[in-house]
């Protein structure tokens, strides 16, 4: 399960570098701030979570302890950035897919960040992350992460004129559609946790 978990951390950080490596690049062409790219960068849902992913597969290879590993592999740390990522999957091949055809490394890393890693991240939680004690609870603290994020992406929509999905756009849409849209989208956040905790009662008592 070692190498597994090597490769998934590996695919998580290679999309990661190359997604990086393509804003930098475009902002370069056009004179723009790396800085700047940086943020935006880090200012999309996709990213930040991929991040965690990644994140807590490197840890899971770290023989040394401490509080920070303790911290990304505790079932509930893990288990919410499991349904986050693959609700950044159900979300992206939904919503957004259709919206553009992404090619070359481009298309490499919309592939590593959307598909790839939630399935690798999936069978990560399922096969190593401990089952028996997640509760409905839960999902209260879970909700937090893409209810910030909501709260952040709008106020930098507001200050920068650029939202950073489609369907959360106000300048298009209005306040009232994109809080209908974020709605709708908590809502599938929300079932996605349902099923994981569901996942998990369900492996503890098999295990039994």
């Amino acid at each position: 399960m070692k190498r597994f978990i090597a490769a998934a951390a590996l695919a998580g950080w290679v999309g990661l570098a190359i997604q990086q490596y393509l804003i930098f690049q475009s902002r370069w062409e056009t004179g723009a701030s790396l800085l700047g790219g940086l943020v935006n960068f880090f200012s999309f849902f996709t990213v930040l979570t991929n991040t965690l992913a990644a994140v807590v597969l490197s840890y899971a290879l770290v023989p040394r302890d401490g509080a920070a590993k303790r911290f990304f592999l505790a079932p509930g740390v893990s288990s919410a950035i499991a349904v986050s990522i693959v609700f950044v999957s159900l979300t992206y091949n939904l919503l957004l897919r259709h919206l553009w055809s992404p090619q070359g490394f481009q298309f490499i890393a919309d592939e590593l960040l959307h598909d790839v890693m939630p399935l690798l991240f999936f069978i990560y939680w399922w096969r190593c992350v401990p089952k028996g004690v997640l509760g409905f609870r839960h999902i209260a603290g879970w909700v937090i992460y893409p209810l910030v994020y909501f709260g952040y992406a709008l106020l930098r929509g507001d200050l920068l004129g650029q939202y950073q999905y489609p369907f959360i756009d106000v300048g298009t849409l209005g306040y009232q559609q994109v809080f209908v849209n974020a709605g709708g989208i908590l809502l599938g956040f929300v079932l996605i946790a349902l099923a994981l905790v569901g996942l998990d009662k369900y492996s503890k008592a098999r295990a039994n």
